[in-house]
């Protein structure tokens, strides 16, 4: 435990660094500097530099790791830890001035995910979790929300910007969820989604198409917050699986039910 104590520490510091360098950028970035890397799908300098600095430190802090990062970085696969790394969770959300857009790092010993780091750049938020420690943002332990039941909830998702064809299946579940919750809130970052669930503001997420590097620390910090993460058949491959639910525990299942209405598992 002190080993991996220490190793939080450092990737705290690390995401951090990351973190002022992005925010210094949003404060001069230039719009034409914008790529597309498919549909909908942007990046740009900072996400490829805010990687190659946490790939770097990261590498040094733990030689002889893995990566599996948004930008491309991949290691040799086979290793026993791997890093999983989002730079700049929220791109669209940077490049267009919407404050809501975080470092995200997650370490996954074999098939386990033991320590999560998420930095939420524009509130000064660092989240983060190691495995059996509790989740904690800024110092604070922090715990998932009570709400008992829907009617109470506040649900957190994201819109997809491929795989559309899943669409009228996700829209029907929207909908259902809109008329029987508080509301339904999209920020724009997962990582932040996630974050939010475990301290409280969320009592439940939802979203498909996600990728290793959108929840691989985010998932931990729900859990160590004393939430509840599952796939879409309520089973454990919400890491690859590409579609993941996390809530308080108390309202997983309700929420499962909802989804699974009109997910259509065939397509």
């Amino acid at each position: 435990m002190a080993e991996l104590t220490y190793l939080l520490d450092q990737t705290i510091a690390i995401a951090k660094e990351a973190g002022a360098f992005i925010r210094k950028e949003r404060n001069e970035f230039d719009l034409s500097k914008v790529e597309h890397k498919g549909l909908n799908d942007l990046v740009s300098y900072v996400d490829k530099q805010s990687e190659k600095l946490v790939v770097e430190k990261l590498a040094a802090l733990l030689p002889d790791s893995d990566f599996i990062a948004e930008e491309g970085t991949m290691g040799t696969s086979g290793k026993a830890y791997t890093w999983v790394i989002d730079p700049l969770d929220g791109t669209t959300n940077f490049i267009h001035g919407i404050p809501s857009f975080a470092v995200s790092i997650g370490l996954k010993h074999h098939e386990e995910i033991i320590l999560g780091v998420v930095y939420e750049i524009n509130l000064d938020e660092c989240f983060y979790a190691i495995k059996g420690g509790g989740a904690w943002c800024n110092g604070k332990n922090i715990k998932v929300s009570k709400a008992a039941d829907l009617s109470s909830a506040l649900i957190g998702t994201g819109f997809p910007y491929s795989a559309l064809g899943k669409i009228d299946d996700y829209l029907a579940a929207l909908k259902s969820l809109m008329s029987k919750t508080h509301g339904i809130r999209r920020i724009g970052s997962a990582a932040t989604d996630l974050c939010y669930v475990a301290c409280g503001r969320f009592d439940g997420f939802f979203e498909y198409n996600l990728q290793p590097y959108d929840v691989a620390a985010g998932l931990l910090i729900v859990q160590e917050a004393g939430g509840e993460v599952s796939d879409f058949n309520k089973g454990t491959d919400y890491l690859f699986g590409k579609k993941i639910i996390a809530s308080n525990g108390h309202i997983h299942n309700a929420i499962w039910e909802e989804i699974n209405r009109f997910w259509n598992k065939e397509s």
